[in-house]
């Protein structure tokens, strides 16, 4: 096995600070796409290189590793080993935003993690819930865009994939889909000039093929008023079609409360793919869960295989 064609469609976690026993055999009898770290599994420099070191090991081939480091609030490695950086609300300029993302991808190499769940390119409105609130650049698509643009292409240089989020853009969710499923009502003539926006535009800019994009969890009514964006075949397909976002799709976790209507943990992960969705995402960490998800999670599409590879030639070239 040494490839993503080996691999089922989905991006696992972990519990603590290195891998148990239980975890090593499901992991590599399942052979998850790749994994992501949370604070729970960050201690030191050298614990966190070991535990990607052993995540890669079990599946036998340098799979991604992700980590949502943004800065601001949302920053799994924090002081005093890691610089706290600014939210994005606070960058005055897409050089900022550049420099910053530098920094964060110096920290990233250093430690084998080469996938960043950054930028937030979701637009600030009045009613933005503060689950997103500082993360977001500016309530202007034509600068969130530039600054988003600019934080891909520092990750890039540095080789880092940078996943742009939360398509097609969360800017007007009033609740946290954490907790609960947002809707949001804007007719789609006002969401196509505002919201939607800032990825319309990232789509098509050159660094586009080497970034992945996360799908929220939101009812858009405009789109479909029965399901939320990560399970609709409506929503995906005017992602890649319309807003012209035909990248590499991952979904926001499927254990976050908002997707609670669609069924189990394994219901919800089949629902992401078939709605379009080239992988799906769990966060929690519990081997159980996993082991249930696992049971029923497919491989990769072969449209899906390529989308990712795609992502990849960057990455392959610097090796």
């Amino acid at each position: 096995m040494t490839s993503a064609s080996h691999s089922t469609a989905i991006i696992l976690s972990v519990e603590g600070l290195a891998l148990s026993d239980a975890e090593k055999r499901l992991f590599a009898s399942t052979n998850p796409l790749g994994f992501i770290l949370f604070k729970r599994n960050c201690d030191t420099h050298e614990q966190i290189r070991a535990l990607v070191h052993d995540l890669r090991d079990c599946v036998g081939w340098h799979c991604p590793v992700l980590i949502d480091q943004e800065g601001g609030r949302v920053q799994r490695l924090k002081p005093p080993l890691w610089q706290q950086f600014m939210p994005a609300q606070s960058c005055h300029s897409k050089e900022d935003a550049a420099g910053i993302a530098t920094y964060i991808a110096n920290d990233l190499n250093a430690l084998n993690i080469d996938v960043n769940c950054s930028p937030v390119m979701d637009l600030l409105c009045a009613e933005t819930h503060d689950a997103i609130g500082d993360r977001a650049f500016s309530d202007n698509p034509q600068e969130v865009f530039e600054k988003g643009k600019a934080v891909c292409e520092a990750y890039l240089a540095e080789n880092i994939v940078p996943i742009v989020k939360h398509l097609p853009g969360q800017g007007r969710a009033i609740s946290d889909s954490h907790l609960e499923l947002p809707v949001v009502d804007a007719p789609l003539a006002e969401l196509e000039q505002t919201d939607f926006e800032p990825f319309r535009l990232i789509a098509k800019a050159h660094c586009a093929d080497q970034t992945w994009g996360m799908v929220a969890h939101i009812i858009y009514t405009a789109l479909d008023s029965e399901f939320a964006a990560t399970v609709s075949k409506t929503a995906i397909d005017y992602i890649r079609k319309d807003i012209g976002y035909d990248q590499f799709l991952l979904t926001d976790d499927i254990s976050m409360l908002a997707l609670e209507k669609y069924g189990n943990l394994a219901d919800r992960a089949i629902k992401t793919l078939e709605s379009g969705c080239d992988a799906t995402l769990y966060c929690e960490g519990n081997l159980t869960e996993m082991e249930s998800i696992m049971q029923v999670v497919p491989k990769l599409r072969p449209d899906s295989l390529e989308k990712y590879e795609r992502s990849r030639i960057r990455r392959r070239q610097a090796a």
